[in-house]
């Protein structure tokens, strides 16, 4: 019937064909509005089986707002006089729902209505996606404002004067108040002046390649600049970091009059020594965990940055590890000061290299310091020889001497004599300054065993 209504040369079979490619899915429904017959496209399978939908009233399977816009729109429809489109909301029994865009034709053998529909799932799926992505955008320029705020806020109520500058171009990109009162300028004045014209005798190639030099060293000095628009003199001291792709130097501006206190000139030789003094010195926690060391103990230990060892234990550096450790924490809390420690420091590299370490407590604060300063005394210990009373080099003794700590006293007395263990066990109690229970660990002995070796040597005192 459908085939002889409208294409009349063609087999109903073929028309059906046509109908059901032609569109995602196609309804023909009947003048009272039953569904006579449904075609889905082969091609679009995700429509499933609605076969049950055939002899079922179409308003049954309409959302009730779409039985109201398919009412009203095919009541003017009539045969020849061209189409209507309309978009449905399909409910299926299943509880599926699915919006399909019609075309509906009016054919005039029975009146009947051909519904052929465009699947609009994919495009309301990509309209869903772009309304979640655009309420993302929305939370993450919220976030973005907040953030901003915050930062506007404490940069501009800080009391410490800072400028940001661009590497690229070396121009300030922003300031704080307190910045911009040093520098004798308004913020809005300063924000894209380059920041080497904003100091006396300062070209912007030569400056920008000192802050960044200063700004990779840690614990440099300050530069001291003279403002061209204040004229103070002022120190700045300048950090580097990234921020979305481009790097920035923070520039933490300060009076140099403010920076003088009493006694600067021993604050400043004391920072100098530091700096370049030959002797390595190493700042500790009270577990021996180090937070900085100078360039000289770097150099001893063939590290590369105190980023390298910052956050380190010291027994990573002392031949006798944790022996070691304990016995230079135990001997300076106890007293105080530790002097003329004698140990051998272990490089990066594996290498060793003989050491005289001096320690001093500091324990007059919330978070107690462990300072040591470190001598290299290797190039000592190649020109000193022990000479005994007859005048000949002991080299045996000597090498003994050197194997305490780093091996067991069993392995040590298998090689040597009665003599040889006396001397390592008065070299053990010089070394941890009397204090038996270390030098017993350092000799891998129980205190009782240590105890019958003094008795056997004569090295208890009398009331002992």
């Amino acid at each position: 019937m459908l085939a002889g209504g409208s294409l009349p040369s063609l087999a109903p079979d073929l028309v059906r064909d046509l109908i059901a490619t032609a569109a995602d899915i196609s309804l023909l429904v009947s003048q009272e509005g039953v569904v006579r017959e449904v075609m889905a496209n082969p091609h679009h399978p995700s429509f499933g089986q609605l076969s049950e939908w055939e002899g079922r009233p179409l308003e049954e399977v309409l959302t009730a707002e779409s039985v109201a816009k398919f009412r009203l729109r095919s009541e003017g429809l009539e045969p020849g006089r061209g189409s209507v489109a309309v978009e449905l909301n399909h409910i299926d029994p299943r509880s599926f729902e699915f919006p399909i865009r019609y075309i509906l034709h009016r054919l005039p053998a029975d009146r009947s209505i051909l519904m052929l529909g465009r699947d609009l799932r994919p495009i309301a799926e990509v309209q869903q996606q772009l309304v979640a992505a655009q309420l993302a955008m929305e939370r993450d320029y919220e976030t973005q404002r907040e953030m901003e705020t915050r930062y506007r806020v404490v940069l501009d109520v800080s009391r410490d004067p800072m400028v940001l500058v661009s590497m690229s171009t070396g121009r300030i990109v922003d300031l704080n108040s307190a910045a911009g009162l040093l520098l004798g300028g308004v913020r809005q004045d300063l924000l894209g002046a380059a920041i080497a014209q904003e100091f006396e005798g300062r070209r912007r190639g030569e400056f920008m390649e000192t802050m960044t030099n200063l700004a990779a060293t840690e614990s440099a000095a300050p530069v001291e600049v003279l403002s061209r628009r204040s004229q103070k003199r002022l120190l700045v001291v300048p950090r580097v970091f990234r921020a979305a792709g481009e790097r920035l130097l923070l520039c933490q501006i300060d009076p140099a009059d403010a920076t003088q206190p009493v006694g600067d000139e021993l604050s400043e030789n004391l920072a100098r020594l530091y700096h370049e003094g030959v002797d390595g010195i190493v700042f500790s926690d009270a577990d021996g965990t180090i937070r900085g060391a100078n360039e000289a103990f770097l150099n001893m230990t063939d590290s590369s940055s105190l980023a390298a060892i910052r956050g380190r234990s010291i027994a990573d550096f002392l031949a006798r590890g944790s022996v070691d450790l304990r016995v230079l924490i135990d001997s300076v809390r106890r007293t105080g000061q530790l002097r003329l420690y004698a140990t051998r420091l272990t490089t990066d590299f594996a290498g060793q290299i003989a050491a005289e370490i001096s320690a001093t407590w500091l324990d007059d604060r919330e978070r107690p310091l462990l300072v040591l300063v470190v001598r290299d005394t290797s190039r000592a210990d190649t020109m000193r020889r022990p000479v005994p009373a007859t005048g000949v080099i002991d080299e045996p003794a000597r090498n003994v001497m050197e194997l305490v700590g780093n091996s067991t006293l069993k392995d040590i007395v298998a090689e040597t004599t009665d003599v040889v263990e006396k001397m390592c066990i008065e070299t053990a109690l010089e070394l941890t300054r009397n204090n038996r229970v270390a030098a017993a660990e350092m000799l891998s002995l129980s205190r009782q065993s240590l105890y019958v070796k003094l008795r056997k040597f004569g090295l208890l005192n009398k009331d002992e």
